[in-house]
């Protein structure tokens, strides 16, 4: 279900890590970051999709708080293991990130676009590892930036392209206030030990890593669901949102975006400040709607009002689908929504058959019992949280965790 934070209230006068009032105005740096004293380490890991997204996600949600507070936050992007010669998925999601919000995304890529295992890792492969890392140091050492992703560093660990020791060192000494994103697969003990969230992307069904398809008893092509407990599912979502956007200002052709939310009415639910950043941004690409009350729903506690908005939203989200006008529609909540039973299984099903083959669907929420329409994904990644810090009594970050 969807949870609001009721601890979303904009701060006033509060000290910054180095005892100054910040005034809200110019670029936010992890040295003069208002919010709680101490960053936090998150990685994202697993087999499954999401990871990248997630990451993208949480920088388009925290330039977009900067954006509402008058204040601008700097990010670098440095990704490891993505040379030239070969796209990747987050390719147009950064394009879109660095066009709609100049000066404010820098982004590094390092390492070639083979694949390889440890024994086949070369020379240069080792230099391009480091060459990354040293960026990395300096960058988190200046504590210029407010967020550093690490992209795809663990498997640069686990390919023992990099001395594990001395990153996990880095990266515990970071500077306070500096949030670090790390992602990719297998990530190693010693740093999950060191992480504050660690959120495994679990694949239940991924599409062809290679040509981005997926046979038909592997579900529809443009189909995808984020599921589970963990986080990154909604961030998620939004990282193919800014795919979409990418891929249109690439093309020179118009990406529309839907953006749906089921059971988040009234406001301050984590996506607000991503989603408009993105409307700010792109006010012509993409259209946002919400539903529900401004409460949480349990069941056995459904009231007329919930099934009401329920229908209503998902009367615009089908007609939406079928017209084919939009990119890409992300249906967020909708799994919560099916699970209390405020909406019916079969007419979704049956829309999702139909869809058009250029239209591609994101559906979020946790669930216990996965509907029909789950087994016509042709990507379900479910989000399995390990650790995360507001277990440990700390304060959640705004712009970061809602």
């Amino acid at each position: 279900m969807a949870l609001k934070n009721e601890k979303a209230k904009k701060p006033s006068g509060q000290k910054s890590s180095r005892g100054r009032t910040s005034r809200g105005i110019g670029i936010v740096t992890a040295a003069d970051s208002q919010e709680r004293s101490d960053g936090q380490l998150h990685i994202y890991d697993g087999e499954g999709k999401g990871k990248s997204q997630a990451a993208l996600g949480v920088v388009l949600r925290t330039i977009g708080l900067g954006i509402c507070e008058q204040r601008r936050t700097r990010v670098l992007l440095l990704r490891f293991l993505k040379g030239p010669g070969r796209a990747y998925d987050e390719d147009a999601a950064i394009d879109a990130l660095q066009q709609g919000f100049p000066h404010l995304i820098d982004q590094v890529r390092t390492g070639r676009a083979d694949f390889f295992t440890a024994e086949e890792a070369s020379k240069f492969d080792v230099q391009e590892a480091n060459r990354g890392w040293d960026i990395a140091k300096g960058a988190i050492a200046s504590a210029l930036y407010s967020v550093v992703v690490l992209d795809e560093l663990n498997p640069v660990l686990d390919l023992g392209l990099l001395p594990v020791e001395e990153v996990v060192r880095t990266l515990a000494g970071r500077p306070a206030g500096m949030e670090i994103i790390v992602t990719g697969r297998a990530a190693p003990s010693e740093l999950v030990q060191i992480a504050d969230l660690h959120s495994e992307m679990r694949a239940h069904r991924r599409a062809d890593l290679d040509h981005g398809t997926t046979s038909s008893s592997n579900g529809i092509s443009g189909i995808e669901i984020y599921t589970g407990e963990g986080k990154g599912k909604s961030t998620s979502a939004l990282g193919k949102a800014l795919q979409a956007i990418g891929r249109g200002i690439s093309q020179d052709k118009s990406h529309r975006v839907l953006i749906l939310q089921w059971l988040k009415g009234g406001s301050g639910y984590t996506e607000d400040a991503a989603i408009d950043a993105l409307r700010e941004s792109y006010p012509h690409l993409v259209d946002h709607l919400r539903s529900g009350r401004d409460a949480i729903v349990w069941r056995g506690q459904q009231q007329p009002i919930d099934y009401v908005e329920a229908e209503r939203a998902w009367e615009i989200a089908r007609a939406a689908i079928g017209s084919g006008l939009y990119k890409t529609v992300i249906l967020d909540e909708l799994n919560p929504s099916v699970d209390l039973e405020l909406l019916p299984v079969e007419p979704i099903v049956q829309t999702l058959l139909r869809k058009p083959s250029e239209t591609e669907v994101i559906i979020t929420g946790r669930c216990k019992n996965p509907p029909a329409y789950f087994d016509l994904a042709s990507v379900h990644s479910e989000m399995v949280c390990h650790k995360h810090y507001a277990e440990q009594g700390v304060d959640l970050k705004r712009g970061v965790d809602y």
